[in-house]
């Protein structure tokens, strides 16, 4: 039988975060039916609210101050907005985190204890209080009082050496891949980082401090790269779209367009080699292993690249996905989501929004069987719910005007 709610229902966020790294791990434990408040800046608000354009028409087809990728990270929150810098401020913080499970945010290190509202401070008031810190470098090092972005890590943390095509092919040297890849995976660290210390505070009843830095987790997700330099000594050099350690798995040109070929063990390549009708590649000495694939892999990928030019791509493609091969063609962003597979997992969602549209969002991909996620509410405009939390918390509708003539709120 299932639940009527999320796994995390019972949960409360106090979310200090803006940009994209904390704010993504906020909405992920939004997803997941936790409830989040995020607190903005009065009149301004996070600052991708402005980072378009796109930004989300209304009904009448005008401009919101919604921008595209404000709306990618904040769905099923609620906004309040508080001016940190004030005493009264400061206290409404206060009184949020006393009813609050976990605290997520991503000042520079040390600026929140200015105003009384450091990790320290918090859980004074509150010690279950699990607070998270999300930096670029952490709080300590020679680097923890330097800001820092996405691009920024990327390079620093050894990313765009292995990313890129050749330095001597066309178009060579170091590139950032396409999305802000180091802020999500910090996200998703975050989430996993805090859903760890809540289970654990379920055993022991005190809360936890955690400190995530990106470029931590930039180094953390070098994954078999950094490996594979530490046992060989070896520097991993940029190889466009070839796989370090598994071939063939790159971009091959068709008849009529590219295909992405991922030959992950000898047997698929066999089944390769037979439907290409060159089966005895499959026991030639040169490739008839992985690791001779890898040492081969300029002789084997010509010999494929001449194949494959003379296959039709969607003939190919088909001709593979029925031999058991993993193929396929590189969609465009549109194409995606007419995917029917990404069309029949209900990847693309409608929630409506406050401005008189339905909002695009891309689902949740996290699929539970006794407490399915719910439809998540539209990404807030700034401050809709201040006056509801406050009220919440036992303000009165004077205090709450009194804040609002002060620019506490």
């Amino acid at each position: 039988m299932t639940t009527a709610q999320g796994p995390l229902s019972h949960v409360k966020v106090l979310d200090l975060s803006r940009i994209l790294a904390a704010p993504w791990a906020s909405q992920i434990l939004a997803d997941l039916g936790a409830e989040v408040i995020k607190v903005e800046r009065p009149g301004a608000g996070d600052d991708t609210r402005t980072w378009g354009p796109p930004f989300l028409k209304d009904a009448e087809g005008r401009d919101t101050k919604e921008a595209g990728y404000y709306l990618a990270v904040n769905r099923g929150k609620r906004s309040i907005t508080v001016s940190l810098d004030t005493p009264e401020g400061q206290q409404i913080v206060k009184d949020l985190a006393l009813k609050a499970d976990i605290v997520l945010e991503n000042y520079k290190a040390g600026t929140l204890k200015r105003y009384g509202l450091d990790e320290t401070s918090l859980r004074k008031i509150n010690p279950r209080l699990i607070y998270c810190s999300v930096t670029g470098f952490g709080q300590t090092g020679p680097r923890r009082d330097q800001p820092a972005y996405d691009f920024l890590i990327q390079a620093m943390g050894g990313m765009m050496s292995v990313t890129g095509e050749r330095d001597d092919r066309p178009g060579g040297g170091p590139q950032k891949v396409g999305i802000p890849i180091v802020d999500l995976m910090t996200g998703m660290y975050t989430a996993v980082a805090v859903l760890a210390a809540l289970a654990r505070r379920d055993q022991t009843g005190v809360g936890d401090s955690i400190d995530i830095a990106m470029l931590d987790v930039q180094v953390a997700t070098l994954s078999n790269q950094a490996m594979n330099y530490l046992v060989s000594g070896k520097l991993p050099r940029r190889n466009g779209n070839a796989h370090p350690n598994i071939q063939p798995q790159d971009v091959y040109a068709c008849g009529d367009g590219d295909v992405i070929l991922v030959v992950g063990n000898d047997g698929q390549f066999a089944k390769l080699c037979e439907v290409l009708g060159r089966g005895a590649w499959s026991t030639d000495e040169r490739f008839a292993t992985n690791a001779q694939r890898v040492r081969n892999i300029g002789e084997l990928s010509a010999l494929l690249r001449a194949q494959f030019a003379e296959w039709p791509r969607e003939q190919l493609i088909a001709a593979l996905d029925k031999a058991g091969v993993p193929c396929g063609a590189i969609n465009s962003v549109a194409e995606v989501f007419e995917e029917p597979q990404v069309q029949a997992r209900g990847m693309l969602r409608h929630v409506p929004h406050p401005a008189g549209v339905d909002v695009p969002q891309v689902a949740s991909p996290m699929r539970f069987a006794e407490a399915p996620l719910q439809t998540q509410t539209a990404p807030p405009l700034l401050g809709q719910h201040s006056d509801a939390i406050l009220t919440e918390l036992g303000y009165t509708a004077e205090r709450i005007a009194g804040l609002r003539s002060a620019g506490a709120i």
